[in-house]
């Protein structure tokens, strides 16, 4: 049964490609996001979500938070209609502010790590590194237990196989060293919980964070650079570079990693409230029940 809803989530999916491939990029967002918000708020994921909001954001009304997952979801469709035209909304559709702090970083050769969130089209953040600053980067990634969407999903992300992708595994742990040590530049998703992290406040309570972003710059001596994507409209973004985070002391001693950390969930955050609509709150992100 397992192999046979695997097999139909998988022709659903390419045929979905399909439609949006031979549709230009706003169309296709548009069709992506109507099929997101007719859907997505009937599907039982959306209770998880409500809890999250509840956690996350408990002033706010029902009906405000009802909107927020309807947004979420029309964001969600988007994302996913936005696949076959990453490339193409890389080039021509974003806005890139603070654009300096990254041609200072590529100009310095040191490599960087760029962390961000799982906000408006995450996946535009690579790509927009890869084909308007002419360099290739690495993204890890947490691949689906479908094999065969894995496939198409990563083909899309990864541009055919010009950006390198690393999912997220124990294993990676090599990859990734051989990433800083030849200082390349890898973009890492922060927002997810990861069992075997650091417990750093997250909307006042600890969410398990991944520190490898952190531990990784500390050893390696390389700027953390966090990213906020924003959807200003139908596969239209706009990305903000914030200056690298402070990861060592005035003496040169590095800073305990999870006061980095709880500086990076504290910018995250203040991204989330500004448009809440556009994160996705489907993990689930803290330890409570």
């Amino acid at each position: 049964m397992k192999q046979l809803r695997y097999i139909l989530e998988a022709i659903v999916l390419y045929v979905f490609f399909g439609i949006c491939f031979l549709l230009t990029p706003v169309p296709a967002s548009n069709l992506g996001g109507f099929i997101g918000r007719t859907v997505g708020p009937r599907l039982a994921a959306s209770r998880k979500a409500r809890r999250n909001l509840d956690l996350a954001l408990p002033g706010l009304p029902d009906a405000e938070k009802s909107r927020i997952i309807t947004d979420m979801w029309d964001n969600l469709g988007r994302v996913i209609a936005e696949y076959p035209h990453l490339e193409k909304i890389a080039r021509t559709r974003v806005s890139v502010i603070n654009e300096g702090i990254i041609t200072k970083t590529i100009d310095a050769g040191q490599g960087a790590v760029f962390i961000a969130a799982h906000q408006a089209n995450w996946e535009i953040d690579m790509t927009t590194l890869h084909v308007r600053f002419n360099v290739v980067p690495n993204l890890t990634y947490r691949a689906p237990n479908n094999p065969m969407t894995d496939y198409l999903l990563e083909y899309a992300r990864t541009l055919g196989g010009r950006i390198k992708a690393i999912p997220k595994a124990r294993s990676s742990g090599r990859d990734l060293m051989t990433v800083m040590k030849n200082k390349e530049y890898l973009g890492i998703l922060i927002d997810q919980k990861y069992h075997e992290g650091i417990a750093v406040d997250f909307f006042g309570y600890p969410a398990m964070t991944n520190p490898i972003a952190v531990v990784l710059c500390q050893k390696y001596n390389t700027p953390l650079i966090p990213v906020q994507n924003r959807r200003t409209g139908p596969a239209q973004f706009e990305l903000t570079a914030y200056p690298p985070m402070r990861l060592f002391d005035g003496s040169g001693e590095p800073l305990p990693v999870a006061d980095v950390l709880k500086e990076a969930n504290g910018m995250i955050q203040d991204w989330i409230v500004l448009d809440p609509g556009q994160w996705l709150w489907l993990h689930r992100r803290w330890d409570l029940k």
